[in-house]
């Protein structure tokens, strides 16, 4: 997936005219690439179009125009979007009560090591995670994760001659999967790779 250029963005000015229908569309392409693993875990798929609403809502929130701030939101959001060989995920751990989900992340510390994917007839794909900075300590994971889950050339042709896809956590303190995967998130995770 090709890069965000600042020749992609739009000026705060015409992103101020068309915001609410935006947000709109972007908020029900959103809707297929949200995979629920249990009650309490989330994966949010990134691609470039929820990348650039992203900068956009950034440049908009700090009042951003200068060239050189612009490359420093692109330069941040632009590791998030797919390669083409690979499938981008921010890890949310939800839990509501906040005392409940302190509780929960010092029993889920390396939590972002055992989420799975795995394409129909191939071994299960463990995350590649938090590769811009360390987010567990000692006495609790974080509730944020990045994740990025390599296919090989293979998976990538099964996936895109439909081959299901599941998902699932292994912790010892969580374990969730959904085997497969529904056909919206699959076909919109499909269309990450080249």
């Amino acid at each position: 997936m090709k890069k965000l250029t600042r020749e992609d963005l739009y000026s705060l000015e015409d992103y101020a005219a068309m915001r609410d229908e935006y947000r709109k569309k972007i908020m029900a392409h959103k809707e297929n690439r949200r995979l629920e693993l249990g009650e309490n875990l989330l994966l949010s798929f990134e691609d470039r179009e929820i990348m650039q609403y992203q900068v956009q809502e950034m440049l908009k929130a700090e009042k951003i125009f200068e060239a050189e701030g612009i490359e420093e939101e692109l330069a941040a959001y632009n590791p998030l979007i797919p390669d083409g060989t690979n499938w981008k995920a921010t890890m949310l751990i939800q839990y509501p009560d906040v005392e409940e989900r302190q509780k929960q992340l010092a029993k889920l510390i390396g939590i972002e090591n055992k989420i799975w994917m795995q394409v129909e007839g191939f071994d299960k794909i463990y995350a590649i995670a938090d590769e811009d900075l360390e987010r567990d300590t000692a006495e609790k994971t974080s509730a944020v994760h990045f994740m990025r889950y390599e296919l090989d050339s293979d998976m990538i042709e099964a996936v895109k001659n439909g081959a299901a896809i599941s998902a699932g956590v292994d912790h010892e303190n969580y374990q969730a999967s959904l085997s497969p995967i529904p056909e919206n998130i699959r076909d919109s995770l499909a269309s990450d790779l080249a």
